[in-house]
């Protein structure tokens, strides 16, 4: 390790997703139009296809990779789903949504307004990656977030 170097890098967060996609270029445009992420560069392979690409949304980094099955990096469109939702807290969170859903996205769960303070909704990217969006929309203590979700979810906790 060197000293004067940062362990972690200026702009970056200690934890950034790192999506494998089929088509990750094509990925990498739509994240652009339906979440405004900024393109910060991409490395190709010398066969053309995404080594490694560098985005942003709001104040995080999001990595991709192309789908790759000889080496083990799967995307959701070869596994057939993902145990994987990726968060994203915007300003407007109805506006975010329509304006995936008019990238290419399809709406999963619409946005409402949630027990836990935050209203919330999902959509699934043409890459087969699910997205909750959320704008938070009141404070709320635990005992209160552990009440409402009893009244909402039938007293099930």
């Amino acid at each position: 390790m060197n000293p004067s170097v940062p362990a972690i890098p200026p702009g970056m967060h200690s934890l950034t997703p790192h999506l494998v996609c089929r088509n990750a270029p094509a990925a990498m445009d739509f994240y652009v139009n339906a979440f405004g992420a900024r393109d910060s560069g991409r490395l190709l392979s010398p066969d053309g296809k995404l080594m490694h690409g560098m985005m942003f949304i709001g104040d995080s980094a999001l990595m991709l990779v192309e789908e790759n099955p000889q080496w083990g990096m799967q995307s959701p469109l070869g596994l057939n789903g993902t145990p994987v939702i990726v968060h994203l807290y915007v300003e407007d969170v109805d506006a975010t949504m329509a304006q995936a859903v008019q990238a290419g996205a399809t709406m999963v769960l619409p946005a409402d307004d949630m027990f836990w303070g935050d209203r919330y909704g999902q959509v699934r990217d043409p890459f087969g990656h699910l997205w909750s969006v959320a704008t938070h929309i009141r404070d709320m203590r635990p005992e209160e977030i552990v009440a409402a979700s009893k009244q909402d979810c039938g007293g099930a906790n």
